[in-house]
Formats: C-alpha cells, sequence, structure tokens
C-alpha cells in the first residue's frame, strides 16, 4: 500500500532551534491521521514541509507520491490546505473568492465551492471582513474540498471557534474518511482528537514520540498501582518489551504508566516481599499525551487513604 505521507529522517533547523530532528512518518490513505504536540512541538514547521511552503534542512518527504520541494505546485493541487487564521481576501464577497479560486482549478470547483458555502448556510454576498471567525473556517473548509483533494491538510483548524461549530467541522473530517479521503490534522485539541482520529503522532521537542493507531495505543496503555506495606520497597524490572514512561510515588503507592504490560506480569509484584497488591486502569489520550510530553501522571490527584486503596489484586485477589 503507497502511503500519502512518508518522512524519511526529516530535519528542520533555525538558528538556536531544532524544530524537527529526524521525524520518520507513514500515514495511511483514507486515515484521520492527527498530530498532537504543545505549541512549539514543531507541527506547523512539519505542515509547512509537507505543503512545499519549507524546505527540510536535511532528510525527505513525499506527499501524494510526490516531492514537495521539487514539485510543491503538484503537491497543491492534490491536497487541501486550512489553517487555524486562513489567509483570505476581506475585500471580497463570499462568492467573488470562490471564482476566484476557481480560476485556478479545473472540473466543478465553483458549483462544489456553492453547494458547501449553501450547506453552511453563509450568505453568498456578504463581505469576507464581516464574517466570524467560524464563518470564516467554513470559507476556507469550503474552499479546500471544492476540488475534490485526495488528502486534506489542518493545522489547528477549530482554534478560537465555538463549540457547535467545532462539532460541525470535525463531524466533515469524520465524512471526509469515510469517503476514503485521507485527513492530516495538527492539534493540541486532545479531546476532540479523539472523537475523530484514527491513527495518532505525539510530537515532542521536535521528534515523534509515538505513531501508532489509537485503538492500539489505548488498548496498549494503562497506569499500574502497586501497594506497598513499606514505600522504600525495590520494585522488580519489567521486560524489554514493556515501555515505562512515568513512575511516581504517593505514599505506600507506586503509580506506573506503562505500554505493552500483560495481566500476567502481575505476578512479577505480587511474588515480591512488601507488596500488598496491584491494580491497572486505563487512560484517556489526554493522560497518555502529558505522559510522554511531561513524563508524569498529569495533575496531582488526592491520595486515597488506606480503606479507598483496597482494591483487589489483579494478581491474586487479596485485598490492601
Amino acid at each position: 500500500m503507497n502511503h500519502v505521507i512518508t518522512t524519511t529522517d526529516l530535519t528542520m533547523r533555525f538558528r538556536g532551534c531544532d524544530a524537527l530532528r529526524g521525524v520518520d512518518l507513514a500515514v495511511q490513505p483514507g486515515t484521520v491521521f492527527a498530530l498532537l504536540g504543545e505549541n512549539g512541538a514543531g507541527k506547523t514547521t512539519m505542515i509547512r514541509i509537507l505543503t512545499g511552503f519549507q524546505k527540510p534542512t536535511s532528510g525527505s518527504c513525499r506527499v501524494c507520491d510526490m516531492d514537495p520541494v521539487s514539485n510543491a505546485i503538484g503537491v497543491r493541487r492534490q491536497i487541501g490546505y486550512v489553517s487555524d487564521a486562513p489567509a483570505l481576501y476581506d475585500w471580497m464577497t463570499v462568492a467573488e473568492i470562490g471564482w476566484f479560486a476557481a480560476s485556478f482549478y479545473r472540473g466543478n470547483f465553483h458549483h462544489s465551492y456553492r453547494q458547501s458555502v449553501f450547506r453552511y448556510e453563509i450568505p453568498l454576498d456578504r463581505k469576507i471582513r464581516n464574517l466570524s471567525k467560524g464563518q470564516r473556517a467554513k470559507v476556507a473548509l469550503s474552499l479546500a474540498l471544492a476540488h475534490d483533494p485526495s488528502l486534506l491538510v489542518l493545522d489547528e483548524p477549530t482554534s478560537g471557534l465555538d463549540p457547535m461549530v467545532r462539532r460541525d467541522f470535525l463531524e466533515s473530517m469524520i465524512d471526509r474518511a469515510a469517503s476514503g479521503r485521507t485527513v492530516f490534522l495538527s492539534s493540541h485539541q486532545i479531546s476532540e482528537v479523539e472523537r475523530v482520529a484514527d491513527t495518532i503522532g505525539i510530537l515532542h521537542e521536535g521528534k515523534l514520540r509515538l505513531c501508532c493507531p489509537l485503538v492500539d495505543l489505548k488498548d496498549s496503555m494503562i497506569e499500574l498501582t502497586v501497594n506497598l506495606d513499606d514505600p522504600l520497597v525495590a520494585l522488580p524490572k519489567l521486560p524489554e518489551s514493556v515501555e515505562t514512561l512515568c513512575e511516581e510515588t504517593y505514599g505506600r503507592q507506586r503509580r506506573i504508566v506503562v505500554r505493552g504490560f500483560t495481566a500476567e506480569m502481575h505476578s512479577l509484584f505480587t511474588s515480591r516481599d512488601g507488596v500488598v497488591g496491584t491494580s491497572e486502569r486505563p487512560l484517556s489520550l489526554e493522560e497518555i499525551f502529558i505522559a510522554y510530553t511531561k513524563g508524569s501522571l498529569g495533575p496531582s490527584r488526592p491520595i486515597p487513604n488506606e480503606s479507598e486503596t483496597a482494591e483487589p489484586s489483579l494478581a491474586t485477589g487479596s485485598q490492601v
């Protein structure tokens, strides 16, 4: 299967800053791929390279089987792009900007654009400058989709939009993927991403820390709680197949975020002197993101008292 987007050792250096550091990425067709990262993580730099507006320092990438460095125009003909602050000509009307954009494309661009604008209930005779931010975003999306691109690239598209507009926007992304097209979405709105994305990438300080299907990610990540009779008890070393992201101590509890932990591994802890029992819980995407980017469990939760920590051990069935 040909990937819609591939990058190999993609690196972008600015003076005093490495925006991207050896990013390897592959995006399959017909998916909603969400690139998550804090502000300054390198998301916008990545998108500028993929759309041919920025030449990388080193490494390579292909978009729709073309090189955006040597064939930027060809790439842009195949994609639709919407940013958090779309550049629209304020002096034009909604109808005029559709006619203007249609002059760059063949086919029924203008008809598709008008249908989309009509569906969003935006008056064709209204000046762009008089539109709300939500209406501007819908016009930008209508322009981006009118030529039926195989790839839609969105850079923080719902930033500053009200909840109803965000919901409509995200639902249109789901419909887009259902039609066999690919959506590449950059965002830090994790709760929204969790609703629409089927593949997740986490970019942190220019490095791609993670890239996998969302379902697999959530199935493989847990917070493991180990209850101890002494806070100084040393815990066993986990197998190399298990990735430990963070570990924190709360009194006589150790809470560990791990990936790849299996039920059989509870016995590694319960067979050790000083370990009273273990339990586990699944993590939300937000908690997973914090663990990968902050190396912590996120905001502090109240430390349970003795009675509240009395949960059955998954391995032994005993109680704390």
